[in-house]
């Protein structure tokens, strides 16, 4: 029986060794595929850190562009603030000249006919002034040429008035 007890742990000790050879090389090619994924992931990484980089870097630009686009857009909120209080302030004496002016027409209404004529003045000469051609203004500047414009249809308007108030005083 010795024999065969030797037989039998030999077989065991074979079949065993044979196992253990089997399972031996299987975790070899698990380790080498873990190998190569380790260095697929490290390479993963790396690009995961460059691109942090990259993110960081565009994130401070945008923050400088917001930044700097706020300063500018406070900059114009504010001339357009001042433009507006200037436009009021302009709209407000514009309304206060045709106020006078509708006072000064009342007025000018309310004047009554005299009863006898008074015997009517030589025809006055035209009050003109020369205004600069268009163009061209005095100063040389567009406000100038605007001003002369309008000096010129004011004196206009001032004469057709004369007119009107010497005819109904005829």
């Amino acid at each position: 029986m010795s024999l065969f007890v030797t037989l039998a742990a030999d077989i065991l000790v074979a079949v065993l060794l044979a196992a253990t050879i089997v399972t031996s090389l299987r975790l070899s090619r698990r380790i080498s595929q873990l190998k190569g994924d380790e260095a697929a992931l490290r390479q993963t990484i790396g690009d995961l850190m460059v691109a942090t980089g990259t993110a960081e870097r565009a994130i401070a630009g945008l923050r400088a562009a917001i930044d700097e686009s706020d300063r500018v857009l406070g900059n114009r909120l504010q001339a357009a603030a001042a433009r507006a209080a200037e436009l009021s302030q302009q709209v407000e004496a514009g309304e206060l000249v045709v106020t006078r002016i509708g006072a000064i027409v009342a007025q000018m209404r309310a004047v009554p006919a005299r009863p006898e004529p008074a015997p009517a003045p030589p025809p006055a000469a035209p009050i003109t002034r020369e205004v600069p051609a268009a163009g061209r203004s005095e100063t040389g500047s567009p406000n100038g040429e605007r001003l002369g414009v309008a000096a010129a249809a004011a004196l206009a308007m001032s004469e057709r008035a004369l007119a009107r108030v010497r005819a109904r005083a005829a």
